[in-house]
Protein backbone atom coordinates (compact mmCIF):
# COMPACT_ATOMS: atom_id res chain seq x y z
CA UNK A 1 0.00 0.00 0.00
CA UNK A 2 2.90 2.47 -0.32
CA UNK A 3 2.71 5.47 -2.73
CA UNK A 4 5.00 7.65 -3.84
CA UNK A 5 6.47 10.51 -1.09
CA UNK A 6 5.46 14.38 -2.24
CA UNK A 7 8.24 16.40 -2.04
CA UNK A 8 8.03 17.24 1.89
CA UNK A 9 8.19 13.52 2.26
CA UNK A 10 4.37 12.91 2.79
CA UNK A 11 3.15 10.49 0.80
CA UNK A 12 0.67 11.14 -1.94
CA UNK A 13 -3.48 9.83 -1.30
CA UNK A 14 -5.11 8.99 -4.54
CA UNK A 15 -6.89 11.43 -5.99
CA UNK A 16 -10.30 12.80 -5.56
CA UNK A 17 -12.58 11.99 -8.40
CA UNK A 18 -13.15 15.38 -10.01
CA UNK A 19 -17.03 16.68 -10.52
CA UNK A 20 -18.08 16.93 -14.19
CA UNK A 21 -16.86 19.95 -16.10
CA UNK A 22 -20.94 20.40 -16.59
CA UNK A 23 -23.70 18.74 -14.80
CA UNK A 24 -26.30 19.12 -16.93
CA UNK A 25 -24.62 16.21 -19.26
CA UNK A 26 -24.25 13.97 -16.23
CA UNK A 27 -27.80 11.49 -15.74
CA UNK A 28 -29.16 11.25 -12.22
CA UNK A 29 -28.42 7.62 -12.10
CA UNK A 30 -24.43 8.99 -13.14
CA UNK A 31 -24.61 11.94 -10.61
CA UNK A 32 -26.05 9.48 -7.86
CA UNK A 33 -23.31 6.99 -8.39
CA UNK A 34 -20.84 9.65 -8.39
CA UNK A 35 -22.32 11.04 -4.81
CA UNK A 36 -22.03 7.19 -3.42
CA UNK A 37 -18.14 6.44 -4.91
CA UNK A 38 -17.37 9.65 -3.28
CA UNK A 39 -19.33 8.79 -0.16
CA UNK A 40 -18.22 5.36 0.06
CA UNK A 41 -14.25 6.68 -0.04
CA UNK A 42 -15.11 9.39 2.87
CA UNK A 43 -15.80 6.33 4.84
CA UNK A 44 -12.95 4.12 4.28
CA UNK A 45 -10.62 7.20 4.72
CA UNK A 46 -12.98 8.15 8.10
CA UNK A 47 -12.31 4.48 9.17
CA UNK A 48 -8.66 4.59 8.64
CA UNK A 49 -8.00 7.72 10.58
CA UNK A 50 -10.14 6.26 13.29
CA UNK A 51 -7.45 3.27 13.44
CA UNK A 52 -4.51 6.23 13.21
CA UNK A 53 -6.03 7.99 16.26
CA UNK A 54 -6.34 4.36 18.18
CA UNK A 55 -2.76 3.30 17.25
CA UNK A 56 -1.62 6.97 18.58
CA UNK A 57 -3.51 6.91 21.85
CA UNK A 58 -2.42 3.16 22.56
CA UNK A 59 1.46 4.43 22.08
CA UNK A 60 1.03 7.46 24.49
CA UNK A 61 -1.13 5.15 27.22
CA UNK A 62 1.89 2.54 26.52
CA UNK A 63 4.32 5.04 27.36
CA UNK A 64 3.30 6.16 31.07
CA UNK A 65 3.41 2.22 31.63
CA UNK A 66 6.14 0.11 32.75
CA UNK A 67 4.42 -3.14 31.14
CA UNK A 68 2.09 -3.67 28.29
CA UNK A 69 -1.43 -2.79 28.56
CA UNK A 70 -4.23 -4.60 29.95
CA UNK A 71 -7.38 -5.80 27.97
CA UNK A 72 -9.27 -3.60 31.12
CA UNK A 73 -6.33 -0.42 30.18
CA UNK A 74 -6.92 -0.95 26.71
CA UNK A 75 -11.00 -1.11 26.64
CA UNK A 76 -10.15 2.21 28.72
CA UNK A 77 -7.92 3.99 26.72
CA UNK A 78 -9.63 2.67 23.20
CA UNK A 79 -12.61 3.54 24.72
CA UNK A 80 -12.22 7.29 25.60
CA UNK A 81 -11.80 9.93 23.45
CA UNK A 82 -11.25 12.87 25.92
CA UNK A 83 -14.39 14.45 24.89
CA UNK A 84 -16.58 13.06 27.18
CA UNK A 85 -17.80 10.69 23.91
CA UNK A 86 -17.00 7.25 23.17
CA UNK A 87 -15.53 5.87 19.86
CA UNK A 88 -18.73 4.12 17.93
CA UNK A 89 -17.74 0.64 15.46
CA UNK A 90 -18.52 1.66 11.96
CA UNK A 91 -22.27 -0.29 11.37
CA UNK A 92 -21.09 -1.22 7.79
CA UNK A 93 -17.03 -2.60 7.57
CA UNK A 94 -16.55 -4.41 3.93
CA UNK A 95 -13.03 -5.33 4.40
CA UNK A 96 -12.43 -7.01 0.87
CA UNK A 97 -13.21 -3.69 -0.55
CA UNK A 98 -10.21 -1.96 -1.66
CA UNK A 99 -8.67 0.60 0.41
CA UNK A 100 -7.48 4.06 -0.82
CA UNK A 101 -3.88 4.64 -1.10
CA UNK A 102 -2.68 5.86 2.48
CA UNK A 103 0.13 7.30 3.71
CA UNK A 104 2.70 4.53 4.67
CA UNK A 105 0.66 2.76 7.52
CA UNK A 106 1.24 -0.28 6.67
CA UNK A 107 4.68 -0.68 8.75
CA UNK A 108 3.26 1.18 10.93
CA UNK A 109 1.20 -1.69 12.68
CA UNK A 110 3.86 -4.22 12.12
CA UNK A 111 6.80 -2.31 13.71
CA UNK A 112 7.17 -3.03 17.25
CA UNK A 113 8.11 0.51 19.33
CA UNK A 114 9.41 0.25 22.34
CA UNK A 115 7.31 2.47 24.63
CA UNK A 116 10.08 3.23 26.79
CA UNK A 117 12.30 4.71 24.26
CA UNK A 118 11.13 8.57 23.99
CA UNK A 119 12.44 9.10 20.59
CA UNK A 120 11.17 6.01 18.91
CA UNK A 121 8.14 6.87 20.05
CA UNK A 122 7.80 10.26 19.46
CA UNK A 123 8.99 9.10 15.75
CA UNK A 124 6.23 6.93 15.40
CA UNK A 125 3.84 9.21 16.89
CA UNK A 126 5.06 11.72 14.21
CA UNK A 127 4.22 9.66 11.77
CA UNK A 128 1.16 8.90 12.62
CA UNK A 129 -0.11 12.38 13.15
CA UNK A 130 1.19 13.04 9.39
CA UNK A 131 -0.73 10.37 8.19
CA UNK A 132 -3.71 11.51 10.18
CA UNK A 133 -3.04 15.22 8.81
CA UNK A 134 -3.20 13.50 5.47
CA UNK A 135 -6.11 11.81 5.95
CA UNK A 136 -7.50 15.02 7.09
CA UNK A 137 -7.33 16.67 3.94
CA UNK A 138 -8.31 14.13 2.01
CA UNK A 139 -11.19 13.49 3.38
CA UNK A 140 -12.23 17.75 3.78
CA UNK A 141 -11.66 17.02 -0.06
CA UNK A 142 -14.10 14.63 -0.24
CA UNK A 143 -16.58 16.60 2.07
CA UNK A 144 -16.17 19.62 -0.98
CA UNK A 145 -16.68 16.95 -3.55
CA UNK A 146 -19.83 15.24 -1.76
CA UNK A 147 -21.38 18.43 -0.74
CA UNK A 148 -20.83 19.76 -4.87
CA UNK A 149 -22.96 16.37 -5.90
CA UNK A 150 -25.55 16.37 -2.98
CA UNK A 151 -26.38 20.64 -4.14
CA UNK A 152 -26.68 18.65 -7.62
CA UNK A 153 -29.12 16.18 -6.16
CA UNK A 154 -31.23 19.31 -4.68
CA UNK A 155 -31.38 21.18 -7.75
CA UNK A 156 -32.91 18.59 -9.72
CA UNK A 157 -34.74 16.92 -7.04
CA UNK A 158 -36.68 20.47 -7.07
CA UNK A 159 -37.32 20.78 -10.80
CA UNK A 160 -38.51 17.00 -10.81
CA UNK A 161 -39.52 15.92 -7.17
CA UNK A 162 -40.67 12.59 -8.21
CA UNK A 163 -37.21 11.44 -9.20
CA UNK A 164 -36.60 11.65 -5.44
CA UNK A 165 -38.84 8.75 -4.90
CA UNK A 166 -36.27 6.25 -5.65
CA UNK A 167 -35.20 6.32 -2.72
CA UNK A 168 -38.34 4.54 -1.55
CA UNK A 169 -38.21 1.34 -4.74
CA UNK A 170 -35.81 -0.71 -2.15
CA UNK A 171 -34.73 -0.12 1.00
CA UNK A 172 -31.25 0.53 1.50
CA UNK A 173 -29.40 -2.52 3.24
CA UNK A 174 -25.96 -1.04 3.04
CA UNK A 175 -24.89 -4.33 1.09
CA UNK A 176 -25.54 -3.41 -2.78
CA UNK A 177 -25.22 0.32 -3.25
CA UNK A 178 -26.06 1.08 -6.47
CA UNK A 179 -27.75 4.47 -7.94
CA UNK A 180 -29.79 5.24 -4.87
CA UNK A 181 -28.44 8.50 -3.18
Amino acid sequence: MSSPADDDGRHALSEVAPPPDTWEHLSLDDLRRYRRQLADEEEKVSYWRRLVHARIDVLEAESHQERPLTIKELVRVLGDTGTGRNRHALVSVRAADDLPELPALHDMWVTEVDSHDPEALGEAVRRLRSAEAQLTDYRKALHVRLDEATAQLIVRYRADPTSALVAFASPHSGATRGGAA
